[in-house]
């Protein structure tokens, strides 16, 4: 089941509103379950909330997984460029202008209002290890400065089309400069169509910068799987073929 509500996002003043994804029989049950969270929520459960009219159709994935959780998908703005602004932890260039990002804040907001509330009002488990952020595009670069940066309240990170290459340098820097629990998993992937430059030994920019990223992650213990999509592309329905695959390599520590 879904349900809705509506969180004051006070970097932005003005309120985002929460998917919230419960296991039909949450109500009879008592038990805990971890969450996941993920950015852009109206476009993970049905086609007709999404952006492009195309969802990842979340919902008939998780009904049917293996392993219970809840899920809260975070709508982001849909006023101009606020959503690049919202999910850049960095300074970024804005129809040329440069704009200081709102990333940081916003996971400020994530971890001081939007999770205590959701700890409070449902049975989670509320450490690390039981707490995870996904996203794609910016969402997905969301989710990796999570994965370093507030990686002692996620610890388990997903990010795909993100495009790492264009902000490698941050993400290593700040890599390098933070804590990571060894317990940490994050999954990366690319679409062939978003990998950028072809070099002469076949690897690509996106494939080149998120080998650095994966390395940098792994030498501080944590466990990162790259994927590559053979013609995929940064779109909703690519990313829907991904979930179990990503979802496995998070939450079951399974590769395939």
């Amino acid at each position: 089941m879904i349900v809705w509500q509506d969180s004051w996002y006070w970097p932005h003043g003005s309120n985002r509103t929460l998917h919230i994804y419960l296991p039909d029989w949450y109500y009879d049950s008592d038990e805990r379950l971890p969450v996941t969270y993920f950015f852009d929520g109206h476009n993970l459960f049905y086609d007709e909330h999404a952006t492009y009219g195309r969802s990842w159709r979340l919902l008939r994935f998780l009904d049917h997984w293996e392993k219970p959780m809840i899920v809260v998908g975070i709508e982001c703005s849909h006023e101009g460029e606020s959503r690049l602004v919202e999910y850049n932890p960095y300074t970024a260039r804005i129809a040329g202008q440069t704009v200081p990002g709102l990333g940081e804040q916003t996971f400020l907001w994530l971890e001081k209002d939007v999770k205590p509330s959701i700890d409070a009002q449902f049975r989670t488990w509320a450490h690390r290890e039981a707490t995870g952020i996904i996203g794609s595009g910016m969402g997905g670069l969301m989710s990796l400065y999570g994965a370093i940066c507030h990686n002692r309240v996620f610890g388990k990170a997903g990010a795909l089309s993100t495009g790492v290459r264009f902000n490698s340098r941050n993400l290593l820097r700040d890599l390098r400069g933070c804590e990571i629990s060894p317990d940490t998993r994050v999954f990366v992937s690319w679409g062939e169509y978003e990998a950028g430059r072809v070099y002469d030994d076949g690897t690509t920019a996106e494939s080149r910068a998120t080998d650095d990223l994966a390395q940098a992650f792994e030498e501080r213990g944590a466990a990162v799987m790259e994927h590559f999509v053979r013609g995929g592309r940064s779109r909703e329905a690519d990313w829907e073929r991904q979930v179990p695959r990503m979802m496995s390599f998070l939450w079951l520590d399974r590769r395939w």
